[in-house]
């Protein structure tokens, strides 16, 4: 096994010191052996005559497997970078690296100053890739000392350790430095016991959740901006939380920043995103879940800096309407809706795109295409709009035939999860899929009915709102949301029940707005009638346009929501076709 030696952040090394380093590339030591005295003065010597900081990678052989010049942080290999290990389990590689200060003050001092040995970036390096431990060398000029030819050479001074830990201490670290050993004393310690030791208080390890193999864990992560609310951040951790639910994660932690605008760079501030590497690696973590649309940039830098996928808002939604899409139509959209999203970020998004997988962000076309650009993106958007448009002109065929027939059509509107699927099943006795989901529901289904009179009418169940829909969704699924747009009349299906109900109610016109459906005739369904007490029900009741009380699952409220219905459609189609009772 070959190592690398990276040089990267070297600036006027000689030939030979290149060269004393490429020697160091070839050095085993016992695998048993945290490092070496012979190591540990090399490392140094070759530090201090340099001036540079030294980090040796070696794996659990003994292997010197890659040495870098300068921080542990600037160590870049693949067994470092974007490989998920299990919570049980440590990445098998360690590293060793050296210490010291350019302005002449000695290491201790600089532990003295600071508090610690190690700086905050290393012990983030620790936890983002698991590694076996840290370990610093502290390189003193003034301890030095002649060999037999009168050569002078740079002895290792102190060495610090550092490991991860199963769970937080009493300090909220999830991290322990052990005290400050001699390189002699250091040589003496069993790495393989105290490797095999930490692993098994991983794996039983009874504070966190248990990890299932090939499960998807997310951390969700919100800013709260100038002007914003505490709570409602919250509550919009929540709906997160959902969404993230839905998708197949399993939700094991959650953090906030409060921020007057987000980092142009990182959207959270540099310290808190270490923070947040730092809670994925205690949790075990997989996933980051940003409840804000993230630019290109932001979303590269994050994954970098996290050592996991991060995603946003919007890809989470676009992920969950990829699972949901059953029909031709409903998947084409989806596509469209991915692709118009993915597009922008092709330079942000780097070799992610080559990635082969699974999980929330990875399903729809970028899981089947390693390598696409943005010609083919382009052609494959030109095809889908096509596509799209025909989709259009078909709706709009069968939306004139409506009109001839001259049957009333009613759009079931609402936010996601309200009961809109429930209730199309109770006034028509059909079975459109329900779940207690975000989502449960993406493809658009008519069914027929009769008005208390005898008169036909169409019930539309369409697509539901969410706070934040993105724009992306919206256009994707124009031809879909115009059910909403060319009905006569629109039934608001409201979740009663639900804290942010005001909220929900809100972000549904405001959609509707987008749609221009707003002025249409509007039926509020407070639906969920059975989970909520009689004076939410009083409080809500005036706030909203042409109330109903309603029960879906207990068919409770149904004759009086047609009764409504009928009266709406007395005045808005005149022309209505009539059936004796």
């Amino acid at each position: 096994m070959h190592g690398k030696l990276d040089l990267t952040n070297a600036k006027g090394l000689k030939k030979s010191e290149i060269r004393f380093l490429s020697k160091l590339l070839q050095k085993r030591i016992p695998k048993d052996k945290i490092l070496t005295m012979d190591l540990a003065d090399t490392v140094a010597e070759i530090s201090n005559s340099t001036g540079h900081n030294i980090s040796v990678v070696l794996n659990r052989h003994g292997q010197v497997v890659n040495i870098t010049v300068g921080q542990p942080g600037d160590v870049n290999m693949p067994e470092l970078r974007g490989v998920r290990v299990g919570p049980g389990r440590l990445c098998g590689h360690r590293i060793i690296h050296t210490n010291f200060s350019k302005g002449g003050k000695t290491s201790q001092e600089y532990k003295t100053k600071t508090g610690e040995a190690f700086s905050k970036e290393n012990l983030n390096c620790l936890a983002k890739n698991r590694l076996d431990l840290l370990a610093q060398i502290d390189v003193n000029p003034d301890q030095t000392f002649n060999k037999s030819k009168g050569e002078q050479a740079y002895m290792a001074d102190a060495v610090h350790i550092a490991h991860l830990m199963p769970g937080r201490d009493s300090e909220g670290k999830i991290y322990k430095i052990l005290p400050p050993q001699t390189t002699r004393s250091t040589q003496e310690d069993d790495f393989q016991n105290l490797i095999g030791s930490l692993e098994d208080e991983f794996r039983t390890n009874s504070t966190g959740s248990a990890y299932v193999e090939g499960e998807e864990r997310a951390i969700l992560v919100d800013l709260i901006t100038e002007g914003a609310n505490a709570f409602e951040i919250e509550d919009d951790l929540d709906e997160l939380a959902l969404l993230a639910r839905t998708a197949g994660a399993t939700i094991c932690g959650r953090m906030t920043q409060a921020r007057q605008k987000p980092h142009p760079n990182y959207f959270l501030g540099s310290g808190k995103v270490q923070e947040v590497a730092l809670l994925v690696q205690e949790m075990g973590a997989n996933l980051v879940v940003i409840d804000k649309e993230l630019s290109p940039t932001q979303a590269q830098n994050l994954t970098e800096m996290i050592g996991v996928k991060v995603v946003d808002r919007t890809e989470l939604i676009l992920d969950i309407f990829a699972q949901r899409a059953q029909t031709k139509e409903g998947k084409l959209q989806v596509e469209l809706a991915q692709l118009k999203y993915l597009y922008p970020r092709l330079v942000g998004k780097g070799q992610i795109l080559s990635r082969l997988g699974g999980g929330i962000g990875t399903r729809g076309p970028g899981e089947t295409k390693l390598e696409i650009d943005r010609r083919v993106i382009r052609d494959r958007i030109n095809q889908l709009e096509k596509e799209t448009a025909r989709i259009k002109n078909y709706r709009e065929t069968q939306r004139r035939q409506r009109i001839s027939l001259g049957i009333p059509v009613i759009a079931l509107t609402g936010y996601t999860n309200s009961g809109k699927s429930t209730l199309i099943n109770s006034l028509t006795k059909s079975s459109v899929f329900v779940e207690d989901k975000l989502f449960a529901t993406l493809d658009p289904t008519t069914r027929k009915s009769m008005l208390p009179d005898g008169s036909p009418i169409l019930i539309s169940d369409t697509v539901g709102f969410i706070k934040k829909l993105p724009t992306s969704l919206v256009n994707a699924f124009k031809a879909t949301l115009e059910e909403v747009a060319v009905a006569d009349i629109l039934v608001h299906v409201v979740d009663a029940s639900h804290p942010n109900v005001e909220q929900q109610i809100a972000s549904v016109f405001d959609i509707l707005s987008e749609l221009d459906a707003v002025d249409k005739p509007i039926i509020t369904v407070l639906n969920k009638a059975d989970k909520v007490r009689r004076e939410d029900l009083e409080w809500l009741f005036p706030q909203v346009i042409n109330p109903v009380i309603v029960s879906a699952t207990q068919k409770v409220g149904l004759q009086g929501l047609l009764l409504q219905i009928q009266k709406l459609v007395q005045d808005v189609c005149p022309n209505r076709r009539k059936f004796s009772a």
